[in-house]
């Protein structure tokens, strides 16, 4: 292994494991800006991980007026699973449950074509037969009678299977404070692109896990290699002047979307990283036996 550096910062010669994962895009829209951010937080709510997670979900980036069916601001959500089944399921339960229970909103397809999953071809059953359908420019749409009015959503959504959960990096600093100033600007950084999420809280996660545990019927366990205050007890893969590390997890439609949110977030990592105190960016892996897609941080960062 050979380790590079940029910016004062060591980019550690190692790899992104991340696993296929089937993945859809919604739009919603609202009256305001704020009411349809509120729908799409709801709806992405407890969808950090598939560990323990129905789904793993959240906003890909706010749309203008311009960008939306309707005419009205809107947000894009994405919504990965494991399987197509699994995928549908979240899709009708958190869209019945956060969309169509929210001032105002509607729901449009965010990917076209197929293969497709229902959207309000499922949901339309809460008319209770008050229910109507109307195809525009070969879209079909349902319009559901609701005490505020109609709730407008689109009959189906694409999706895909080429989705790619788990792309990732990990933060190595000498404090809690310039680690987390530095993962912050990187999720900025990511915020607007298209195809990917950062579905963790705030797009930074603390508690990076390793496969298994000594506990049986755990499936993860807290990645100790990484973990600043077990440097004197296990093998460790910190230099003694870190005291923190945060990780950033990724979701994308795409690998390339990964890829080119990745470098998106360590370039940012790297601008200001000595300054916070930032030693090196690593990657979560498991010696390639987690998933097919490996990203080498050394070929992203250039």
């Amino acid at each position: 292994m050979t380790d590079i550096k940029r910016k004062g910062v060591t980019i550690v010669d190692t790899f992104a494991e991340a696993f296929p994962m089937v993945g859809t895009r919604v739009v919603i829209t609202a009256p305001t800006a704020e009411w349809a951010e509120i729908a799409a937080r709801t709806m992405t709510g407890f969808a950090t991980s598939v560990i323990a997670c129905g789904a793993e979900a959240g906003i890909e980036r706010k749309l203008s007026k311009d960008e939306t069916y309707d005419g009205r601001p809107g947000v894009s959500v994405l919504l990965f699973t494991m399987d197509k089944d699994k995928l549908q399921k979240q899709l009708r339960n958190r869209v019945g449950q956060c969309v169509l229970t929210c001032p105002g909103t509607a729901c449009y397809a965010g990917i076209p074509g197929k293969p497709s999953l229902k959207l309000g071809s499922s949901l339309r059953f809460f008319g209770d037969g008050w229910q109507m359908s109307k195809v525009i420019e070969g879209r079909r749409f349902w319009r559901i009678p609701v005490m505020d009015g109609e709730f407008v959503c689109e009959e189906k959504t694409g999706f895909t299977k080429d989705a790619v959960g788990g792309g990732n990096f990990l933060v190595l600093g000498k404090s809690h404070e310039g680690v987390l100033k530095a993962c912050t600007r990187a999720v900025k950084a990511m915020s607007q692109m298209e195809g990917v999420i950062t579905p963790f809280p705030g797009g930074i996660v603390r508690s990076g896990s390793k496969v298994g545990s000594q506990y049986k019927g755990q499936i993860a366990s807290t990645n100790d290699a990484y973990c600043p205050t077990l440097k004197g007890a296990v093998k460790t893969d910190l230099p003694l002047d870190v005291e923190a590390v945060m990780e950033i997890v990724i979701d994308g439609l795409t690998p390339e979307a990964i890829s080119d949110a990745m470098k998106a977030g360590m370039d940012a990592v790297l601008d200001g990283g000595s300054k916070d105190g930032i030693v090196a960016i690593a990657a979560g892996n498991y010696g390639g036996n987690l998933g097919p897609h490996h990203f080498h941080l050394k070929e992203i960062v250039g």
